[in-house]
């Protein structure tokens, strides 16, 4: 006879916990691995024995971690998503297609989901999170934002009574390694990125990491929790760090700074929840003194500022199997306890989401840092303060590094005081158009 399927908050009677995993790569298989060498621990927290039986992937004779019982390998879906025995999907196969249309079928079929999947959170969250709302069920995704750093859970429901004025952090590890080469031992990008992909730190095609993508995707997600913003596929301001060079490096560190990769994001309605968000990812200079400066290697952090809390950091591991399936298999856990207590949902409906527009980049108000590659001529230094000054631009620092001639240009570096974004980009334009710059202007803003 066959079982009838239970509402998902009615009371949990099966012992054991079945698990559907989808995907079965880098942290798939660090979930494996965590979730047979804690099993006990694990079914004491939760009250049942936690099993994996179905794991859908690409390529049944690729290579897998040992704890793996290749008997449960499939590459059809319909072995997970139609076997309405398993209580828990958890998706780590990434990217939009098919993940989504997975994703969208278990909220359906009433099961609870864990997804580590930044990019499909960024472009589709708002609509999953209203999906597992209505159905009745938990959507959880620690692993998408900072490997194992609890951040989702800290902003979620340890700052539940707080509101969030700002966050920026360090969130892509692949970013973070090859800047932290660059200023340690004064490598240019392409050999610190060699050397991050020989480690296995960055992919073949690094592009979503050193292109600040994959940060972008990650700061939609902090949004979310952090101001309750609903940011379907929106545009993220974002710029990589392929243009940072060694001499960037070497002047910041002049200036008292090093240069790092953040995603920030900034509440710009006084704490009512209902103005626009500064949303923005890109190379920053940060004070040598400042938490984030302190941050290197692959490691990530993200600083939070409470309204009543004030500054808070957390930092750890933020890539990599173990790190982020430790995130993971939290969720796994947290869901898998909703079930059989029969409270399925409750976490996922506290999330309260509302449409949030993202403030232009032209209105950011920053210091900002400005290499230009000139032309030692007469009038230069005059031309380019000129230029500033007639857009409001006003100058803190001007340095100069030597030498050129009317042939071999000189790096020309100021910082600026605080001005609107639109004001140094218009006088940039100005001057990366006169001939007496040798290539366009390098431009940092100071976090």
């Amino acid at each position: 006879m066959k079982q009838r399927a239970s509402a998902p908050n009615a009371p949990y009677i099966r012992r054991m916990i079945k698990v559907g995993l989808l995907g079965c790569g880098t942290v798939g298989g660090g979930v494996i691995q965590l979730l047979r060498a804690n099993a006990a621990y694990l079914e004491a927290r939760v009250g049942a024995p936690l099993d994996v039986v179905r794991v859908l992937v690409r390529d049944p004779d690729k290579e897998r971690v040992p704890e793996l019982d290749r008997a449960r390998l499939t590459t059809d879906p319909e072995d997970i998503l139609g076997d309405a025995s398993i209580d828990v999907i958890v998706e780590v196969m990434g990217g939009l297609d098919p993940a989504r249309g997975h994703l969208t079928r278990a909220i359906e079929s009433g099961k609870q989901i864990v997804t580590a999947n930044k990019m499909l959170l960024a472009v589709h969250g708002g609509d999953l999170l209203e999906r597992a709302k209505k159905r009745g069920v938990d959507l959880a995704f620690e692993g998408a934002v900072g490997g194992g750093i609890p951040v989702i859970r800290v902003l979620r429901d340890a700052l539940a009574s707080d509101r969030i004025a700002s966050l920026s952090g360090i969130v892509n590890g692949t970013s973070n390694y090859i800047l932290t080469r660059m200023r340690a031992d004064g490598l240019s990008f392409e050999a610190a990125l060699k050397e991050a992909q020989a480690k296995g730190y960055a992919e073949a095609d690094p592009g979503l990491d050193v292109d600040g993508g994959d940060a972008a995707h990650k700061l939609v997600v902090l949004a979310m929790l952090a101001f309750g913003a609903r940011l379907d596929d929106a545009k993220i301001p974002t710029e990589g760090i392929r243009g940072v060079e060694p001499v960037d490096h070497a002047f910041a560190e002049r200036f008292g700074y090093v240069v790092k990769h953040l995603a920030i994001a900034k509440d710009k309605s006084d704490g009512n929840g209902t103005g626009p968000l500064e949303l923005r990812v890109h190379p920053a200079l940060v004070a040598k003194d400042a938490p984030l400066a302190n941050i290197n290697g692959v490691l990530n952090a993200i600083a939070v500022e409470g309204r009543a809390l004030g500054p808070c950091l957390l930092s750890g591991r933020g890539a990599g199997d173990l790190p982020t399936a430790v995130s993971v298999v939290a969720d796994i856990v947290d869901v898998a306890i909703a079930k059989k207590s029969g409270t399925a949902g409750q976490s996922t409906r506290a999330i309260r989401l509302a449409p949030r527009a993202v403030a232009p980049m032209d209105d950011v108000e920053a210091r900002y840092y400005v290499r230009f590659s000139v032309y030692d001529r007469p009038g230069v230094l005059a031309r380019i303060t000129g230029a500033l000054g007639e857009r409001g631009v006003s100058i803190e620092q001007l340095v100069q590094q030597g030498r050129g001639s009317t042939d071999v240009p000189v790096d020309v570096v100021m910082m600026t005081h605080e001005t609107k974004e639109s004001s140094i980009q218009a006088a940039l334009g100005a001057i990366g158009a006169s001939d007496y710059v040798a290539k366009p202007p390098r431009m940092i803003r100071v976090h």
